[in-house]
């Protein structure tokens, strides 16, 4: 079998390990010979959670590294997390035309030609996918569809049979088991993959899966003797750990099983050193095989949502208090019915969970999404009849809530986007400032971000020779240089010296 490969180094990788702190020099020093490398597809971090944390944390415009990504990358297609309409842009719920505008500017820009929508977390294959896969389509953009794998009482065979029927009936252009745990087993992916082909109608599968419990490099080899033609993985250093198995090792290893593929792998293995250099210029995480670990099967905590909560943790200097953080997270997900563990539910329960331990004192501080959880507002996974009643009358009867209740009594879909941009400063307001303001909710942050100046530039395979040009031309009695190896010679000439 011919094996294709998703990248998932940008998005996951840097958000399972690094907090989503790859900064856009990082991927500028790799992105070019990342779109030569043989990828089906390469995923970016083209989502309004991940612009907040671009401008809010690094200081930099998501929508001049969305440039640059589409410029070095013009040849690969590009995905993200989401798109249409379910953008959780200013809070939920967000405004159609303003979840349009951004998907909209990601497209026309080049950097978004392919949407993963999630289906089974908050009822989307009858509350949002309906309308948002056609609108997708229109705009040229391919679907592929996630059923998030999850253990409970509640995710059975049956579960995932419906689901995959759901999403096959919309369809999209591939379906994938997201395993975003790592919770997945040999023996569990060979009863699943079969009920989902059974139910898929013939729409390609692919497995998204973690490497939180040791396991996803053995699952993704059986996931290909099962039929199951394209993976995600990672580049090292933002592969293994709690991120996605290594492109490297899985390309050798689905060799070795006689299968195929088209990646070039000692350029894999450039790029891999390359940003195993900035990793360590920058003390930044090094993804490492992980040791099986039962306790991922009792909290099911994503890679991603453990690595911000330690990193939100310590900045609040509460780091030493993360295993009791993990063990309420156990306590609220069993309390609200067992939601999958998954953004944004998964931010949700760590961010609630840190405030209960914080406080000391169980939901004496309810976040609105837990409000809004129990009003309903996440479909099937809220409010219904799985979560706890009492837990439920306690949140409802907050004061919040009515307050929520009474902003929410007209549609999002009567909003129009003269009224937002009326709000956020006017008509003369660029579309890419809207959105910025929109997610930011304000102009502060975005201020920060422009005083912070330009990004920092990392090398490239260009980068040494450009600096070494750009340092001869400051020193004019520097006529020339020659660099020499065997036979072959080169001489830079300084024009300034002339």
């Amino acid at each position: 079998m011919d094996v294709k490969f998703l990248d998932t180094t940008f998005r996951d990788g840097s958000q399972s390990l690094w907090a989503c702190n790859m900064r856009m020099g990082m991927m500028e020093a790799v992105a070019a010979d990342m779109d030569r490398a043989g990828f089906d597809v390469i995923e970016v971090p083209a989502n309004p959670i991940y612009f907040k944390k671009i401008v809010r944390d690094l200081k930099e415009n998501p929508w001049d590294m969305m440039r640059m990504l589409a410029k070095e990358m013009p040849n690969t297609r590009k995905s993200c997390m989401g798109g249409g309409f379910n953008l959780n842009i200013i809070g939920t719920p967000t405004p159609p035309v303003l979840g349009k505008l951004f998907t909209e500017i990601l497209v026309n820009m080049g950097v978004f030609n392919r949407s993963q929508m999630t289906c089974n977390t908050a009822d989307q294959l009858t509350r949002v996918m309906p309308a948002a896969v056609p609108y997708l389509k229109n705009l040229g953009v391919e679907v592929a569809i996630a059923i998030s794998y999850s253990i409970s009482p509640r995710h059975d065979n049956d579960h995932y049979a419906e689901k995959t029927r759901g999403a096959a009936a919309l369809k999209p252009d591939a379906i994938y088991l997201k395993d975003q745990g790592g919770l997945l087993t040999q023996d569990r992916i060979r009863e699943l993959i079969p009920i989902m082909v059974e139910n898929a109608g013939g729409i390609p599968l692919e497995l998204h899966s973690h490497c939180t419990t040791g396991l996803a490099p053995m699952v993704y080899m059986e996931a290909l003797e099962l039929g199951v033609p394209t993976l995600h993985t990672g580049v090292p250093p933002l592969a293994e750990g709690s991120a996605q198995p290594s492109v490297l090792s899985t390309a050798r290893n689905a060799r070795l099983n006689g299968h195929s593929h088209n990646l070039d792998e000692d350029l894999l293995q450039s790029i891999s050193d390359r940003l195993m250099d900035i990793a360590r210029s920058d003390a930044m995480p090094i993804g490492e095989p992980m040791p099986y670990d039962q306790a991922q099967y009792v909290h099911q905590i994503p890679g991603g949502v453990i690595s911000n909560l330690r990193f939100q943790l310590a900045e609040i200097g509460l780091d030493d208090r993360l295993v009791e953080v993990i063990e309420e997270c156990i306590q609220i997900r069993e309390e609200l019915g067992y939601p999958v563990m998954i953004t944004p539910l998964s931010q949700y329960m760590g961010t609630q969970a840190a405030i209960n331990v914080a406080t000391g004192e169980r939901y004496s501080v309810v976040i609105d999404e837990f409000i809004r959880f129990a009003e309903g507002g996440y479909g099937e996974d809220s409010g219904y009849g799985w979560m706890d009643q009492n837990l439920k009358d306690k949140f409802l009867a907050l004061p919040r809530a009515k307050e929520l209740a009474a902003k929410a009594k007209r549609p999002v879909e009567d909003i129009s986007l003269r009224e937002i941009r009326e709000q956020l400063g006017g008509a003369s307001l660029s579309d890419e400032e809207l959105i910025l303001r929109a997610i930011m909710q304000g102009t502060q942050e975005i201020e920060d971000m422009a005083a912070a100046g330009p990004p920092r530039s990392y090398m490239s395979g260009a980068a040494p020779l450009k600096a070494l040009m750009a340092e001869l031309g400051k020193h004019k009695a520097v006529r020339y240089i020659q660099v020499q190896r065997g036979s072959d010679k080169l001489v830079l000439h300084n024009t300034a010296s002339i």
